[in-house]
């Protein structure tokens, strides 16, 4: 049984920024009429009660989405982004935020299709549920490295990977660089995208590096902070890998990142970059 309950944290800074290019990056692939397969390796339970008593707890949420919900002045760019989560909570008043595979489902066409991978196994029985009446998903009890393997590549040749591990255990970097490069050999002309935490900074240069000496090309990272550098209370921020990056999903991150920043970050705490990692 894993430690780790995604419900502490949902909603806040890193799911927005994740999810915000999650929908991004769907909506670039699925411009196309060929179907696509959505691979979600480390999926949780779906949705999350905001209500909840760990929600509750330290209520990150109020720092990520709730930030926007109240703003009007969202780019367009956020739009699917937020039209998923308006969608859960139909009422108009923020009470549930959608996880990737509901975001997901929301995004994906009727040929698309959904892999959902969850550890475990209440989380999976929650999940499964949740997708029961869909047609389009299947929802897998496997670790989410080794989907990898499993899943990759999808029959339809089409597709993304989004993994993002809890990095609650010792080694995770690594096992995020080797699952990079697996999915490179296996499926190289997909769209992957991987989520990691800002921690220490030496264990970030030192992921950093791996990931250029892993060879793999066209690596885009993406980040944001919404704390300075020296900050230990929490999380100070998230980054994402992106693998084989749809044509302008760059431009647009360069314009979503910095309205986050500025929404989410109290003024000069924050920050965000975009840069070519591989």
């Amino acid at each position: 049984m894993l430690a780790y309950r995604h419900h502490f944290h949902a909603g806040n800074f890193a799911d927005v920024f994740k999810h915000a290019l999650l929908a991004r990056l769907l909506v670039a692939l699925t411009k196309k009429d060929k179907p696509l397969c959505y691979l979600d390796t480390h999926a949780g339970i779906g949705r999350y009660d905001l209500r909840h008593r760990w929600a509750q707890k330290n209520r990150e949420f109020e720092g990520g989405i709730a930030r926007l919900w109240a703003r009007g002045d969202a780019p367009a760019l956020l739009a699917p982004y937020l039209d998923a989560v308006r969608a859960e909570n139909p009422d108009g008043v923020l009470g549930v935020y959608p996880g990737s595979p509901v975001i997901a489902q929301h995004l994906l066409r009727a040929n698309d299709r959904l892999v959902l991978c969850e550890l475990n196994e209440k989380d999976k029985d929650a999940l499964r549920e949740r997708f029961a009446r869909e047609r389009r998903a299947g929802v897998h009890l496997i670790d989410g490295f080794q989907a990898v393997r499993a899943f990759l590549p999808p029959r339809e040749r089409r597709g993304l990977m989004l993994m993002d591990p809890s990095f609650d255990r010792k080694g995770e970097y690594a096992r995020v660089v080797e699952a990079l490069a697996e999915a490179q050999r296996r499926f190289a002309t997909g769209v992957c995208a991987f989520w990691y935490p800002l921690m220490e900074p030496a264990a970030v240069r030192a992921f950093e590096r791996a990931v250029r000496d892993s060879g793999v090309p066209k690596v885009l990272q993406l980040e944001l902070w919404v704390h300075p550098a020296d900050w230990t209370a929490d999380l100070r921020g998230c980054g994402m890998l992106v693998v084989n990056p749809p044509f302008g999903f760059e431009r647009e991150a360069r314009v979503l990142l910095p309205w986050l920043v500025e929404v989410m970050a109290a003024a000069g705490t924050g920050g965000q970059r975009v840069r070519a990692l591989g």
